[in-house]
């Protein structure tokens, strides 16, 4: 007979108990301690893991009134959140047993047992302290994915006036329920923003759940958010949680909401004011507690008077409203942006350190960013992998369009060194950093032209 691989610990003061139960179970369990002084259990505690423990209701001074085993349940629970816990007792008091389990133990045994009885109790609390683990390490795992991922690239980072004034305001709703409405355009940062909010709020424990709308197509909108019951329709071979449902708890964060249709903004509005959901293919209620945040990049108010957005379902989402400028209404905060995605990149390709030269940053500051914080991010890694300096120069980025630069090259009212600089900038750019095609395009030398980049901090 194969035993069970599991480590026991029995603590009763009476011998014959530890006796009787240790000639059985020893059988069937592959280690079991038996303790006759509770005053051992934190010692114990300290050098073993174990999977169940057998514990003694009513010690000898206190032979009736299950204190000493409360007193005792609370030590063991404190020192192991996950312990499982059986109390004995060889009263019956049901109501005294019913308020252990109420305290955390997982079961409760009458004096005397049935054997068959005892060993069931103990297989199924196993399987218990199993799942008990294994929820304690999904949870410390997801803590630490969601560290690591804030630490990366989901810091709130920026010290412009705008800035400053977005996380004051983040800070303060974070600290409620309220629903939020995250406007900008895209790449922003608004699912940062939605993350810091999340971070800072009482729900931080638990999950942030991502959706984007944009890319659930309206023929799975309802199975991905509301979930489905087995057989619901032809793949669905199992039952399956909504994101709503998987959230609870927790935030969930609706991206691209503009984008949602009439009727799918009906069936998104009536969840949000029962909160509850009913997965496809049944009937049954189920009540979501869920922290909701929506982001998008579409006017949602000139939407509403075109009858394309509903009205109720914005004033449903919008309790606090928070608008996100473009990075180049915030160049203040390019230089910030730019180092912390460049010690990313190094780290993250195993390259040394590098730096961003004064003359770039300038550089970076004039480009108008279309692609926003985005942009700026993807531009800092592809400089970081292609550059074979340290420092990194206008020409490791291939930037060609400036700040209200539309309608092309016009000197105005610029000096001729300006003229110069600008003309310069817009050849090397032109040629992607090749600084020969460049040189020879204006009819300069490669050392000129290098003379020239250096004096104008191209």
């Amino acid at each position: 007979m194969t035993k069970i691989k599991a480590r026991l610990l029995i603590v009763d003061d009476d011998t014959d108990i530890l006796l009787a139960a240790k000639m059985f179970l020893r059988q069937h369990i592959e280690i079991i301690h038996t303790e006759k002084d509770p005053n051992n259990i934190p010692d114990l505690l300290k050098t073993e893991n174990y999977d169940v423990i057998l514990l003694d209701m009513n010690f000898s001074r206190d032979a009736t009134s299950g204190k000493e085993g409360f007193h005792w349940l609370n030590v063991i629970m404190a020192a192991d959140p996950a312990a499982t816990v059986i109390f004995i007792t060889g009263y019956g008091d049901i109501e005294l047993a019913v308020q252990g389990i109420k305290q955390g133990a997982s079961n409760f045994i009458l004096k005397p047992w049935e054997n068959k009885k005892l060993l069931a109790t103990i297989e199924a609390s196993i399987k218990m302290r199993e799942s008990k683990l294994e929820i304690l390490n999904l949870k410390s795992a997801q803590k630490v994915l969601i560290s690591n991922q804030d630490d990366k690239y989901n810091k709130l980072i920026g010290s412009s006036p705008a800035m400053k004034k977005i996380l004051a305001i983040a800070m303060k709703v974070a600290r409620t329920d309220a629903n939020v409405l995250i406007l900008g355009e895209n790449g922003t940062g608004k699912e940062v923003i939605a993350r810091a909010i999340h971070r800072a709020s009482k729900r931080s424990g638990n999950v942030f759940i991502n959706v984007d709308l944009g890319a659930i197509t309206e023929s799975l909108f309802e199975s991905e958010l509301f979930g489905y019951k087995k057989g619901a329709f032809t793949d669905a071979k199992e039952d399956r949680a909504g994101r709503f449902e998987v959230a609870s708890k927790g935030t969930i964060f609706l991206d691209e909401i503009g984008n949602l249709s009439q009727p799918l903004q009906s069936k998104l509005l009536s969840v949000l004011q029962s909160r509850k959901v009913i997965r496809l293919g049944s009937n049954k209620e189920i009540p979501i507690d869920v922290r909701l945040i929506c982001a998008t990049n579409m006017p949602l108010t000139k939407m509403v008077s075109e009858n394309k957005f509903r009205q109720d379902l914005l004033y449903r989402i919008n309790t606090v409203e928070i608008t996100v400028p473009p990075l180049r209404e915030r160049t203040e905060d390019i230089q910030a942006l730019s180092e912390h995605y460049l010690n990313i990149y190094c780290k993250k390709y195993k390259i040394p350190k590098k730096r961003i030269s004064s003359g770039t940053l300038k550089r970076l500051e004039m480009h108008d960013w279309p692609g926003n914080i985005r942009e700026l991010q993807h531009s800092v890694e592809r400089a970081v992998i292609l550059s074979e300096s340290n420092i990194l120069e206008p020409h490791d980025f291939f930037i060609v369009r400036e700040k209200n630069d539309d309608a092309g090259f016009a000197p105005g009212n610029m000096n001729l060194e300006e003229v110069e600089k600008m003309l310069i900038r817009k050849v090397v750019d032109k040629h992607g950093g090749n600084i020969s095609r460049a040189s020879k395009e204006l009819g300069l030398t490669r050392a000129s032209l290098y003379r020239r980049i250096e004096k104008y901090g191209i």
